[in-house]
């Protein structure tokens, strides 16, 4: 009964949730056999690619760097020229740099891939969740959103498990043909069906004030941004949670920019063991989030969730590091199920700890923070992989910079143990900026 009026809550939302379905089903449908794909191009005839690892390192430093200012502007695009007209070029982004792959999967076409790809992340990495929360709390009643967010998060996980279902029975050809014909369903159903929430500004205004919107928006972000770091400077709970949202990202985002190279190379993984180590990950992510997060968290409570989360990361780590065989990475994945919660355990510790008017300005600071440790984590992982995957390595050890960046998870785990959750009442009030990033980080 209650499943099915948590369903009916979606209803406001349906023209929104069918095409961004479909655009994460057709992304992560090509997450498996891009790693093929561009080793094949750029290193043919070996399993190690250093130019392919050092250019995921790159793409992955640039956009943390523009993502941190383009995210809140695009945001605040979308409170004034409206939903819509945003989430449409976001979803749209990834149809070219895909399109390309599906033509020709040659050298110069997969270099041409990462540069295009590389200002689509820049566009619409995160872009496209906030915005759909922004237009969800646009038509869904306040005591009912934490449920339509759940599903969110739900269909997120859901879509990436069928995504990796095709990538793992669909051929490998045509694999990038299938997934840009569902890249271009979303913008269109969008355009005919998905029902405008704001009232945009007038287009005389809007093309007088957009430059000045985008330098309004910078300044507000700068002061904001002081704002949060007095906040958090003087709160205990949110500077240990910045430690930990740091040290953590700092590991796994450099894990992430690796490991499926790290694969390939060790155990000659191709698109199929790819997508059913992400398989895995992604059902794990559907139950631990939907289902046992909300039975745990009001036993044992944020901190726990949040300690055993980490320590967690930390085996999935070590597992994948020291990996003697083909079977272990699949023993090592398994871990996803419990490290999936990090984040959402993250939130709620801030949220505790930030008053109503805070809310935004902390959650953005410690989003800036990951931002931060995701940018400089590919700056020593690629160098590091490259070099224990090459004949040059001074030991045998070919996961040894997955091994380093537990250590990184280690210290978090530290003061993930030292945390002493606070409530609202004992954090610090600034009121004295207005939170822009509220809609969007919260």
């Amino acid at each position: 009964m209650d499943f099915c009026k948590s369903f009916r809550e979606l209803k406001p939302l349906l023209h929104l949730l069918i095409p961004l379905c479909v655009h994460w089903i057709a992304e992560e449908m090509t997450v498996s056999v891009l790693v093929d794909v561009t080793t094949k191009a750029l290193c043919p005839g070996k399993s190690t690619c250093t130019q392919a690892i050092y250019l995921t390192g790159i793409q992955q430093t640039v956009v943390g760097i523009f993502k941190m200012v383009v995210l809140p502007i695009l945001g605040q695009m979308a409170d004034d020229y409206g939903r819509k007209p945003l989430l449409m070029l976001t979803v749209s982004t990834t149809i070219i740099p895909f399109g390309l792959l599906a033509w020709d999967e040659s050298k110069p076409f997969v270099y041409t891939y990462y540069v295009l790809r590389t200002i689509s992340y820049i566009i619409s990495q995160g872009s496209i969740f906030c915005i759909s929360v922004a237009y969800a709390a646009d038509v869904v009643e306040d005591g009912k959103r934490a449920i339509a967010f759940g599903w969110i998060m739900g269909l997120f996980s859901a879509s990436h498990v069928i995504g990796n279902v095709l990538a793992r029975f669909l051929p490998e050809v045509h694999i990038f043909e299938v997934s840009v014909v569902l890249l271009l369903f979303g913008p269109i159903y969008m355009y005919l069906f998905l029902t405008e929430t704001v009232q945009p500004a007038p287009r005389q205004e809007q093309q007088s004030h957009c430059f000045a919107t985008i330098s309004r928006v910078i300044q507000q972000r700068c002061k904001s941004m002081t704002a949060a770091v007095n906040i958090v400077t003087r709160s205990e709970t949110l500077r240990r949670i910045a430690l930990i949202s740091f040290f953590y990202e700092l590991g796994m985002s450099g894990i992430s920019s690796v490991l499926l190279y790290y694969l390939k190379s060790a155990f000659g993984f191709n698109k199929n063991q790819f997508s059913e180590l992400l398989m895995m990950v992604g059902i794990g992510s559907i139950v631990s989030q939907i289902f046992v997060l909300p039975v745990v968290n009001p036993l044992v409570g944020e901190k726990v969730i949040l300690c055993i989360s980490v320590l967690a990361s930390i085996l999935y780590a070590i597992f994948y590091g020291l990996a003697w065989a083909p079977w272990v990475p699949y023993l090592g994945a398994s871990f996803g199920v419990i490290y999936v919660l990090v984040k959402p355990a993250t939130y709620a510790v801030i949220s505790k700890a930030s008053s109503s008017s805070n809310q935004g300005k902390t959650q953005g600071l410690i989003a800036s923070v990951q931002s931060v440790a995701s940018l400089i984590s590919p700056l020593a992982m690629s160098p590091l992989t490259t070099w224990f995957l090459s004949s040059k390595a001074p030991f045998d050890c070919k996961g040894f910079s997955i091994l380093l960046a537990s250590l990184c998870m280690m210290v978090s785990f530290y003061h993930a143990m030292l945390l002493k959750p606070e409530e609202s009442s004992k954090s610090i009030e600034v009121d004295d900026f207005e939170s822009i990033e509220a809609p969007l980080l919260a």
